[in-house]
């Protein structure tokens, strides 16, 4: 009896908060059905299979407190399940808190960028995790004075051995905390590095080319470079042309032209990335040229990498109106004057 009354409620306990937990999931999910938002769906996910570990906890902590065990053995059980339970614990609320992290990343409004990256969900998940760890150490009665007094001295062993990968660390809290340079935005560095920034971690920051290259940056030097990010403070751009033509043409004339094509470009709705606020102008700009007069239209996209679809867009149609209204796009032309010298002149 003294074996079997322990054992009798284990399974007992066990049973009861299995059917408890597929009545709370049920109930769980069919309130995450109705709501909007994913945050429940991730609440869910998180502790569905740690349920089953907390009641398995539960069921012995209960099984030990019935049993005839001696009150010392039975204590010192209770406390290890305790630490488990914190334990298991801290790491589900660690990996939602990344989670939400995450989450808070990708509901920004559309066509915006939220500089969440892996340095910032891993912070989170830290924080949750030293939460924890102060609580095990409490719960077990062990002051954390001298521990903190320990890792104070070794902290400055360590810190002198790993400078640069702390001054990695830190760069990266920087720069992500900073907000002026986010995962999503097409930057260039003064080394002439450029591309999308695709993640920051501890260590360093990756940047995909356009090329579909990976550029994998220290955030040491990254904190120290010149960077020129071309999606803040807005990611609409100008898309430059440049048209040179005859100095037989009228600049009215190739005024009108190039306006009416990027007009006409807008109205179709074909080239991608084309926005039609501000309108395009048209500049008599760089001037005049050796052989040509040369014209600047400029074109609205909505971010950096459009201008390249554009401008061949754009060149494509302004060489066809060009060539039907008979408009010349010179050749260079170089002029060479020779003069006639007497025959004296060139007997000296």
């Amino acid at each position: 009896m003294a074996f079997a009354i322990p054992v009798g409620l284990f399974f007992a306990v066990f049973l009861v908060g299995w059917m408890l937990r597929s009545l709370l999931f049920r109930g769980l999910e069919r309130w995450a059905e109705r709501s909007t938002t994913t945050i429940d769906d991730l609440l869910i996910q998180s502790i569905r299979k740690p349920f089953v570990l907390w009641i398995l906890i539960l069921a012995l902590l209960v099984a030990t407190r019935s049993s005839a065990m001696p009150p010392r053995v039975s204590d010192l059980i209770s406390r290890v399940l305790m630490v488990l339970w914190i334990i298991s614990l801290t790491l589900v609320a660690s990996k939602l808190a990344g989670s939400l992290v995450a989450f808070w990343g990708r509901s920004g409004a559309p066509g915006t960028t939220q500089h969440v990256t892996t340095l910032s969900q891993s912070i989170a998940s830290l924080i949750i995790g030293a939460i924890g760890v102060l609580i095990v150490l409490d719960s077990l009665h062990i002051s954390i004075t001298p521990i903190l007094t320990a890792l104070g001295v070794g902290g400055l062993a360590v810190a002198l051995a790993l400078q640069d990968t702390l001054s990695n660390l830190f760069a990266g809290f920087y720069v992500t905390l900073g907000g002026q340079l986010r995962v999503g935005d097409y930057v260039k560095l003064d080394g002439g590095q450029e591309g999308f920034v695709t993640d920051i971690n501890w260590r360093s920051t990756t940047i995909r080319a356009i090329a579909n290259n990976l550029i994998v940056v220290p955030n040491a030097k990254l904190a120290q470079a010149i960077v020129t990010n071309f999606h803040l403070p807005e990611r609409r751009t100008s898309a430059p042309v440049q048209v040179g033509v005859s100095y037989d043409n009228d600049p009215d004339d190739i005024e009108r032209i190039l306006l009416e094509e990027a007009q006409a470009a807008i109205a179709d709705g074909n080239v991608k990335g084309l926005v039609a606020d501000p309108p395009p102008f048209v500049r008599f700009n760089p001037g005049f040229g050796a052989s040509s007069i040369d014209f600047t239209l400029v074109c609205q996209v909505a971010e950096f990498t459009d201008q390249f679809l554009v401008q061949h867009e754009m060149r494509k149609r302004i060489f066809k109106r060009f060539r039907r209204d008979g408009i010349e796009i010179p050749y260079p032309i170089q002029t060479v004057l020779l003069k006639n010298l007497t025959t004296e002149q060139n007997t000296r």
